[in-house]
């Protein structure tokens, strides 16, 4: 009779066999990884495109006040085109968004405040406010889009070069050229063009 023989321990784990997965995972974590990796990349190429989008092209913005009535209510959303002006200067009509003046920030409005008013008048003319009506080196300016006529005189003042004449189309609740004076076209961030909010309204600006 044979004697019964201990049962032979298994060899020790290699170390080529603890540091890898089973055969036939490393291909499908390969996969798995690549698939991941060109996902991260189109998001990464999507943020890109719309950050530049952002900074050089367009940006929405948003109303805060009712200056801009009845054009633009409290609460509209637009989209501002910041890429015209580098083509041609703003005319009279254009609806711009701006970074406070140096006579709005010497009263303590913050750079990163933006402004939005309608320009009235272009380097080297002339505006004034006469018995309610605004006067263009001395004609009346026909505006079917103001709320009401302004209830103050504005004594004649010539546009500086490098510089518009902007008023809200809200003339008696608006903090525009008539109070500080010229705004610096450098201060200008770009123009108004499209409302895509509220859908009821949505459509070109001015």
């Amino acid at each position: 009779m044979n004697p019964k023989l201990p049962n032979p321990s298994p060899p020790p784990a290699t170390e080529d066999e603890i540091a890898h997965p089973p055969s036939g995972a490393g291909p499908r974590w390969r996969s798995l990884w690549s698939g991941q990796w060109g996902n991260l990349r189109v998001l990464a190429i999507a943020l890109a495109i719309a950050l530049t989008v952002r900074v050089l092209i367009a940006e929405p913005r948003y109303i805060p006040s009712n200056s801009m009535d009845p054009t633009l209510h409290i609460g509209d959303r637009l989209l501002v085109d910041k890429v015209s002006y580098r083509w041609h200067p703003p005319h009279r009509g254009d609806i711009v968004v701006f970074a406070p003046p140096p006579q709005l920030t010497r009263l303590g409005y913050e750079p990163s405040q933006a402004f939005i008013k309608r320009v009235i008048g272009e380097p080297g003319q002339t505006v004034e406010v006469v018995q309610g009506q605004v006067r263009i080196d001395g004609q009346p300016l026909q505006e079917p889009y103001i709320l009401e006529p302004p209830a103050y005189a504005l004594e004649p003042v010539t546009v500086p070069p490098g510089q518009v004449f902007v008023m809200g189309d809200n003339r008696n609740d608006s903090n525009d050229s008539h109070v500080w004076g010229g705004l610096p076209q450098q201060n200008i961030i770009g123009r108004a063009r499209f409302r895509f909010w509220p859908l009821d309204r949505l459509g070109p600006v001015g």
